[in-house]
């Protein structure tokens, strides 16, 4: 099966602010891989800093590598410019974190959710007015909202029309930045469930970002756990919850609530906070916050390595940077 994206080798760094002649550099993303196939959800993990949303961009054409490759439905995005960039910006459309700050204050609802069918010229004045009415009634508000302003809906509700914009020119992959972060846990499940029918009935793919691992298992089909720049950790949804690899990943797992009292939890304990991108540890970036570390571990660069049976046609393998295999969770 062909992916609808491949990220491949993507390198991606940042003038470190304050370094002055020494021209340090932020190391954002360094060889990230990535493929996302059509129809699916694939969840994008990490702590802050991890280089989530920087990949993000990239794949939105708004961050030009430094290296690498990112090929959308066989077409290579990176250096595109003109008609053919914006071509692959109809078809690639975000959902910001922050609903209140991505849609204009001063702009009508039916207005934010209009502007990419006046931009890319869809039908005329009257059918874009009729699609307006029809994508709101798609994400569960009323047509009459298309009248109101942001500032009169609520959290839930402003990012349902951010929904609907990115809707609106008809893309085949919407790349959502911490989508719910930023609202109540109810109102989470109500938009989570919203995503999920939208991806069955249109058949639209979505890169998922979050630092939440409860809400990427609810949504994806595939997930990466990055750290650092780096992914570390890439499976089919059942084969990571089920078997978790990297310390890191089993970390983040032992972070998320479980609601069992009397369950007995085997923890990974982490020392420490995560290194400075500035300046990344030598070898496995993980390897000063690793409980089970080798000595190889702070010399060489681990990469994603086949772990397990493989899979059959259309499963992820399940692919781990780690030289040291932990045994399974009981």
């Amino acid at each position: 099966m062909t992916a609808l994206l491949d990220v491949r080798g993507l390198v991606v760094t940042f003038p470190a602010p304050g370094s002055g002649l020494r021209r340090k550099r932020v190391h954002a993303l360094s060889g990230v891989d990535l493929s996302l196939q059509r129809g699916h959800t694939h969840g994008l993990v990490g702590e802050s800093g991890s280089g989530k949303s920087t990949l993000a961009r990239c794949v939105l054409g708004l961050q030009r590598p430094d290296d690498g490759s990112v090929v959308f439905d066989g077409t290579e995005i990176v250096g595109l410019r003109g008609s053919a960039l914006r071509e692959i910006r109809r078809r690639i459309q975000p959902v910001f974190q922050d609903p209140l700050g991505s849609l204009d204050p001063r702009w009508t609802v039916g207005r934010s959710v209009r502007e990419s069918l006046d931009a890319f010229g869809v039908g005329s004045p009257a059918d874009r007015e009729r699609r307006v009415r029809e994508l709101l009634d798609l994400v569960g508000l009323p047509p009459a909202h298309a009248d109101r302003h942001p500032v009169q809906l609520s959290g839930g509700q402003r990012q349902r029309v951010g929904i609907a914009a990115a809707l609106a020119s008809g893309p085949d992959l919407i790349v959502a930045d911490e989508p719910v972060s930023a609202l109540d846990v109810s109102v989470q499940a109500q938009i989570l469930n919203l995503m999920a029918r939208l991806q069955r009935d249109l058949g639209v793919a979505f890169l998922f970002v979050s630092h939440d691992l409860s809400v990427v298992e609810h949504v994806s089909q595939e997930v990466s756990v990055m750290y650092l720049g780096k992914i570390v950790e890439t499976a089919d949804r059942a084969d990571l919850f089920a078997g978790p690899v990297h310390p890191y990943t089993r970390a983040l797992l032992d972070a998320v609530p479980i609601p069992e009292p009397d369950a007995r939890l085997v923890h990974v304990p982490l020392s420490g906070d995560i290194p400075s991108p500035i300046d990344p540890p030598s070898g496995c970036r993980f390897h000063p916050r690793c409980p089970v570390r080798v000595d190889s571990c702070s010399r060489e660069h681990p990469v994603l390595t086949p772990v397990g049976t493989p899979g059959s046609a259309g499963h992820t393998p399940h692919r781990v940077a780690c030289p040291v295999v932990l045994p399974a969770l009981p």
